[in-house]
């Protein structure tokens, strides 16, 4: 399984399942299997309470994408 983290600040928030919108200092987590089921996780930075975003299952068509897809979600959910 191969996992990635970036830390970003939203200024505009993001919507999570369990918490509703939250902003600030955040840091993405995803995580890929070996057949492309991405999880995705999200944390106020320095926290240890993770919280999921809204959607459903992920899947990737090929596992390799994953590196581009978090850097991808990390940048839209950064922007202002």
């Amino acid at each position: 399984m191969e996992k990635k983290s970036t830390t970003f600040t939203a200024t505009h928030g993001v919507m999570t399942s369990e918490a509703g919108v939250i902003s600030g200092e955040l840091e993405l987590f995803t995580s890929c299997t070996d057949d492309g089921t991405l999880a995705l996780a999200i944390t106020y930075a320095g926290a240890e309470e993770w919280y999921t975003l809204p959607g459903g299952e992920y899947h990737l068509h090929d596992p390799r994408d994953h590196e581009v897809v978090h850097r991808m979600l990390a940048a839209v959910l950064e922007r202002p």
